[in-house]
């Protein structure tokens, strides 16, 4: 009996509004824990304006079963090849926390590869240049939790479910580790435009660290602030949806 062989492509990316043909692309990269399922309100919000491809990591969901991958290189080196075979010009990158991060090493291959994005949106995380080593990774699990509670963003019911709990803490504290052992590469800026996006009351991102961004591209930078903290996108989702539509190339 032969076993049938699952495409990458379909599990690494996820649409959940159809685009129209010529229609932008926008590749949205999860913050630590996250899902490709925390765009969907940006994806449907962006409907008719682009296509919106979430991208759903290693080892959640339907991917349960699957190694996670424990490093922001990792992750970049997987996932290139799926997006240069699902990709198409117009394209623009969003990253949110972690995802932020891994978007910046995704731009850099595009470039080197010959594809300058539309645009580079990189939301709450500090610069490449600016990133510090932590240890949340290395913490209790306890102390884990706190870390989540702290920075919203993760439904209470699962903070509150011992079983949803041993689901995730793995996950999450890989995707920290990830985040926190990224170590820059210092290297030719990018050429694209890139747009920052932070909340202003984030307690893990200071104004200077997200401005230092503007030091990775010789293109246009852009620093959008709003209220709120770490997941400030999710009480302003129609600002951002304006801030990304206002970058990418009409329909």
């Amino acid at each position: 009996m032969t076993t049938a062989t699952v495409n990458p492509d379909t599990l690494w990316i996820r649409r959940y509004q159809h685009a129209d043909p010529g229609a932008a692309q926008l590749v949205c990269l999860p913050h630590a824990g996250g899902s490709a399922s925390f765009f969907v309100p940006l994806s449907r919000a962006l409907a008719g304006r682009c296509e919106v491809l979430a991208v759903q990591y290693p080892g959640r969901h339907e991917r349960l079963g699957e190694p996670l991958l424990d490093s922001v290189e990792k992750l970049a080196d997987a996932l290139f090849p799926v997006l240069r075979r699902q990709l198409r010009e117009p394209v623009a990158l969003f990253g949110h926390s972690l995802g932020a991060t891994l978007a910046f090493e995704l731009a850099r291959r595009l470039e080197e590869s010959g594809t300058v994005p539309a645009a580079l949106f990189v939301s709450a995380r500090p610069a490449p240049s600016r990133q510090r080593t932590g240890s949340v990774h290395l913490g209790t699990d306890a102390e884990l939790i706190a870390r989540m509670r702290s920075l919203g963003g993760t439904d209470e019911e699962i903070l509150e479910d011992g079983d949803l709990l041993r689901l995730a803490l793995p996950i999450v504290r890989n995707d920290y580790k990830a985040a926190e052992t990224y170590r820059y590469r210092a290297g030719r800026p990018l050429s694209c435009p890139v747009h920052a996006l932070i909340g202003r009351e984030d307690a893990v991102l200071g104004e200077d660290d997200a401005r230092a961004w503007g030091d990775h591209t010789t293109g246009p930078f852009a620093l959008h602030a709003f209220d709120g903290g770490h997941f400030y996108l999710v009480d302003h989702e129609e600002d951002v949806v304006d801030t990304i539509a206002g970058q990418l190339p009409p329909v």
